[in-house]
């Protein structure tokens, strides 16, 4: 899914309220967009000083505010009412079926491993390693998935709040299944019979340098497993090998990054050397792992709380994704294929 990773804030609290948590979800979301629109009008500020306006030349102004409307409109303007709670389209995802599967099929040639042993009939809490700023990963566990038929409901992938912030990415990740990050959104999903696909390394994942490819890190606080504890769904780590020379990182540009919102800026062999052509990933070899599924479902509820336990399966669950990328890395004999 964006932690899809869970965020650390919902992993921090056991949640024993869910009106509350609720409640601080939303509080958080009217704070979130308070600080934007802070940060637009500053902007709008910085602009109006810096370039003329007026009635012989370009307005600069106007300029701006239509072009931040388009942007924040793209892929809207056909968006259907029959969509679903979280903006899933299935007539989108319908459309879009025939280059997922070229994807999948051709230029990634995605080999799949360990589905046999995969809970059928029921919800899943699939946990992966994550790389990459764009969220392929997600998207390609997730078609895997649904085309085999190996989860009862088209599964969703979580995303980072400040991926779902750019003005083009919210519609298209919404409309392919992508969710924003949070544990409230997970749960709904999971106890209406919809496997989740999480992150829980979050931004230390997507934001590794090629150097540090295919070293998983630390799962947050255990949010992840609280969420499958309280749902009492199973929990599967998950290895992907590929996706991080997909789009490898050769060093990161944050500075100028922060100030459009985004974490840094990667620098790859082909961005921003090649502009928007920079953006299409590389045809790297991909194989996706399914770990041995660990059941909470004989668990208690109140086992959320236990801090012990929630650590354990923490570390159980990186582990386990840690080894099987070894094992998938040790099996492929070149990054090309």
């Amino acid at each position: 899914m964006s932690e899809p990773h869970l965020p650390e804030s919902g992993e921090d609290a056991p949640a024993p309220d869910p009106e509350g948590a609720a409640a601080e979800a939303r509080a958080r979301r009217r704070l979130e967009g308070g600080l934007l629109q802070e940060a637009l009008g500053a902007l709008r500020a910085e602009l109006s000083a810096r370039l003329p306006s007026g009635e012989h030349g370009v307005d600069w102004m106007a300029l701006f505010d239509s072009l931040r409307r388009r942007l924040g409109s793209t892929g809207m303007r056909s968006l259907p009412a029959e969509v679903d709670e979280f903006g899933l389209d299935r007539a989108a995802l319908e459309r879009a079926r025939p280059w997922l599967d070229a994807l999948l099929d051709r230029w990634w040639r995605v080999e799949v491993s360990g589905a046999d042993a995969l809970p059928r009939g029921q919800p899943c809490l699939f946990v992966a390693n994550h790389s990459g700023l764009l969220p392929w990963d997600g998207l390609v566990i997730c078609h895997a998935l649904g085309r085999e038929r190996l989860a009862p409901e088209a599964p969703r992938f979580l995303v980072e709040d400040w991926l779902l912030g750019l003005p083009f990415a919210q519609p298209f990740l919404t409309r392919l299944g992508g969710v924003r990050a949070c544990r409230e959104n997970a749960e709904r999903l999971l106890r209406t019979r919809r496997s989740v696909v999480a992150f829980p390394e979050g931004a230390k994942g997507a934001t590794k340098v090629f150097r540090q490819r295919y070293r998983v890190q630390r799962f947050g606080r255990g949010g992840v497993v609280r969420t499958a504890i309280a749902t009492r769904v199973p929990l599967v780590p998950v290895a992907v090998v590929g996706a991080e020379e997909a789009h490898p990182v050769l060093f990161k540009v944050e500075s100028a990054a922060r100030a459009i919102g985004l974490p840094f800026v990667p620098v790859t062999p082909t961005f921003p050397w090649l502009g928007p052509l920079g953006l299409v990933p590389l045809p790297s070899k991909w194989w996706i792992g399914f770990g041995e599924p660990v059941r909470t479902d004989e668990l208690v509820p109140e086992a959320e709380q236990d801090e012990l336990l929630v650590s354990r399966l923490n570390e159980q669950l990186r582990a386990a994704v840690q080894e099987r990328l070894d094992e998938g890395l040790r099996a492929r004999p070149s990054v090309w294929g």
